[in-house]
């Protein structure tokens, strides 16, 4: 967790379930996970082949001790000692573990008592990290759900279920002891779904032109997510632990539901609800309470996975179908506002002044340079140009350059100085797109997406087309409203 207000934006990661039959396997999730330019993923074991795949990468992956390992972990020390030897230490620190967490969601495990067992547990792996000089470096946290507090609203009266007493305040020790982060799984669908008269979908996607004021403190939330964050800190601040982090470990948008869930889940819900809450956390907008304070969110789910019980939703929180093709577009790096699809899968390009293009007199080594430095720092999507998508052939440097160059200059103002590359950019006024290759434009039409839906909608017509205009304007609000320190908090 980032404690440095302003100085750089949050982590955006994504969650690896694995609960299906038909997922590629773990060394082709990790290239797909690279080429998207993910940095951050949660498992939910310590699987030795995913393990393995994440090796000599620079993704920070959190790792999971699962509910029906808490038992033999809380009983014994030696259990930790022995699955911290035999399959994490193996693997670190080629593979770059920072988290450890110890149960999910107990509080809702309807079959064990799984949040008694969570504390000594997650004292045993603490202990067992320290005997190996590791404590400092990997974390040890559990995830919690919402149903922890037993108010939530307004958020200034967020407080923890008193139910949950033996439980908590040992664990809200633990993280305060360790600066370990507490770790929420939050999901504001959920409150759409079951009260959709009651609740505004726009307030819930962060679309709401509308504020929800909180009558104790006078702050203005603009949507629910922050809501719910901000009742949790005020529920730790009522129990005076006033120095534990917030992480939000799930968070997303299901693309498809049972008739029951009221049409909520849809792929452009989906897309509308992740891509502003990775604009919202990149771009360090914090919280009414908490205004530019940085806070890590990962988006659940990478796949959509079909092993999964209950209702349609369940099996379809993806971002990817299993052959790794997108169920929809979404940009990790909060850069850009979202994208503009032709449903009827022609031609919408629109037009600018200019494209960048690399120079066809520059050598290999200064084009292979620029490429590689705009596919990583420079935070390109370079998906379009790898096998067997769009903008693949021709297989030739200057060609890949060439989008990725454009890509990269569109998505950055358009500038003289966007197109430069240490000279092997050059801006045409010419459009370079051709076949199923089309390259963004200054007008906000985003080749990820017009080159995806070309390929998507040959591929399974059941998925339907996703259309949808985003506005590219980024707006930060952060509402500096004199804050009342509530009262109204219920205490343990």
């Amino acid at each position: 967790m980032h404690n440095c207000n302003g100085c750089y934006g949050g982590k955006v990661g994504v969650c690896y379930g694995r609960s299906a039959d038909d997922l590629p396997t773990p060394a082709k999730v990790v290239q797909l996970i690279k080429q998207h330019n993910i940095k951050y993923v949660r498992i939910y074991d310590s699987n030795s082949q995913v393990l393995k795949a994440f090796a000599n990468t620079t993704i920070e992956l959190m790792i999971g001790v699962p509910n029906s390992d808490l038992k033999p972990f809380s009983q014994f020390q030696s259990n930790a000692d022995t699955w911290l030897k035999n399959s994490v230490l193996p693997y670190y620190p080629t593979t770059k573990i920072t988290y450890i967490t110890v149960g999910a969601e107990s509080t809702d495990d309807p079959h064990t008592n799984a949040s008694s067992l969570v504390v000594p547990a997650m004292q045993n792996v603490l202990t067992a990290l320290k005997k190996v000089g590791l404590s400092r470096r990997i974390k040890v946290s559990t995830t919690l759900s919402l149903g922890v507090l037993s108010r939530s609203f307004p958020p200034s009266a967020g407080a923890f279920n008193s139910s949950y007493a033996y439980f908590l305040r040992p664990m809200l020790e633990f993280l305060a002891e360790n600066q370990s982060p507490f770790m929420v799984d939050l999901y504001p669908y959920y409150a759409y779904r079951d009260s959709p008269n009651n609740v505004s979908l726009d307030y819930v996607l962060f679309e709401s032109s509308s504020e929800v004021i909180d009558p104790n403190t006078g702050l203005l939330y603009k949507n629910m997510f922050d809501a719910q964050v901000d009742a949790l800190y005020y529920a730790l601040t009522a129990l005076n632990f006033r120095t534990i982090k917030i992480m939000v470990t799930e968070t997303g948008w299901p693309t498809k539901g049972s008739p029951k869930e009221k049409g909520a889940a849809s792929p452009d819900n989906a897309e509308t609800y992740n891509s502003n809450i990775v604009r919202h956390t990149v771009t360090n907008q914090g919280t009414p309470s908490k205004p530019g304070e940085a806070m890590d969110v990962y988006i659940f789910s990478l796949f959509n996975e079909n092993r999964k019980t209950g209702l349609d939703s369940e099996r379809n929180w993806g971002l990817f179908y299993p052959d790794q093709t997108s169920v929809y577009q979404l940009d990790f790096t909060g850069k850009n506002g979202g994208f503009r699809s032709n449903s009827s899968g022609g031609n919408s390009r629109g037009r600018s002044e200019s494209w960048c293009i690399a120079s066809s007199k520059a050598s290999e080594i200064e084009l292979r340079g620029a490429l590689d430095w705009a596919c990583g720092p420079g935070n390109v999507d370079c998906t379009a140009i790898q096998p067997s998508q769009p903008c693949f052939q021709p297989d030739t440097l200057v060609s890949h350059a060439s989008f990725v160059f454009n890509s990269y200059f569109q998505q950055n103002g358009g500038t003289d100085v966007a197109c430069s590359f240490g000279g092997v950019g050059v801006k045409v006024n010419k459009d370079p797109s051709y076949d199923k290759c089309v390259y963004i434009t200054a007008g906000g039409n985003n080749t990820k997406a017009t080159n995806a839906s070309a390929l998507n909608s040959s591929a399974s017509t059941s998925r339907g087309n996703e259309s949808l205009v985003w506005n590219l304007s980024l707006c930060l609000v952060i509402l500096l409203l004199f804050s009342l320190q509530t009262t109204n908090s219920q205490a343990l």
